[in-house]
């Protein structure tokens, strides 16, 4: 990732340089070869966002198996089809929201660079995100990706296909539970390292079980409040 946003002349915190500025204003319509307009390398670059973000938020469900391997009929090919399971749903979540994102440019709602071009649409991804933190399926998808082990004890399946079973199902939710800070790339800038590397920070936060649950609603008033500025000060990106 950090080859690629160099490549494209962004600093580490995903700011552009001459370059960088001068493909974020180009029309993803012009009669040429764009990476960023192109949903195969769009692809690969969620999908390696995906196992870079996701995997340090898959070791407290992973330990979790590790525990029913020494204490129950758990088994390392079980093990793997969860791991397998896991990121299968987020491969595919990755697909999704390539194709997202080139609505989006298509739209002219973001730049080259998949950063919104109106602060009112930043904003306003901000509240949605942070609002939804408040939501009963926030809560949900959060108390399977925070405690996995209820999960896998109310579903359990042996074997390599039962822990892909498993693993798709706890993939569900845990996308069902960060969906929104994925998106919120589309504000801080789907390139920039910082950004993204504060998104999955969070995430791996929500996810340990001793604190977990103390951080959700802080983090959406914080969101709310950042959008709530961004109304009030709007911001022109592009």
């Amino acid at each position: 990732m950090f080859s690629m946003s160099r490549a494209m002349d962004l600093d580490w915190i995903g700011r552009p340089g001459p370059m960088g500025q001068a493909m974020a204003a180009m029309d993803p319509r012009m009669d040429m070869y764009m990476p960023m307009a192109e949903f195969g390398p769009l692809f690969w670059m969620w999908a390696i966002m995906m196992a870079a973000m996701m995997l340090p938020t898959l070791v407290p469900t992973l330990r979790s198996y590790e525990d029913l391997i020494r204490s129950a009929n758990g088994s390392r090919a079980g093990w793997l089809g969860v791991l397998l399971g896991y990121f299968v749903v987020w491969v595919g979540f990755a697909a999704l929201i390539a194709g997202v994102q080139l609505v989006l440019l298509f739209g002219g709602v973001i730049d080259m660079l998949g950063i919104a071009k109106s602060g009112w649409v930043a904003a306003g991804l901000m509240i949605v995100v942070g609002a939804f933190q408040f939501t009963r399926v926030k809560e949900v998808c959060h108390g399977v990706c925070h405690a996995p082990m209820s999960y896998f004890l109310g579903h359990w399946k042996t074997g390599f296909a039962g822990g892909l079973r498993m693993g798709l199902g706890l993939g569900s939710f845990c996308v069902g539970c960060c969906w929104g800070f994925m998106a919120l790339g589309f504000v801080g800038g789907v390139m920039s390292l910082l950004w993204m590397g504060l998104a999955t920070l969070f995430m791996v936060l929500e996810k340990l079980p001793q604190i977990g649950h103390r951080v959700t609603r802080p983090m959406a008033f914080l969101l709310i409040a950042g959008g709530v500025l961004l109304l009030a000060f709007p911001v022109t990106y592009g």
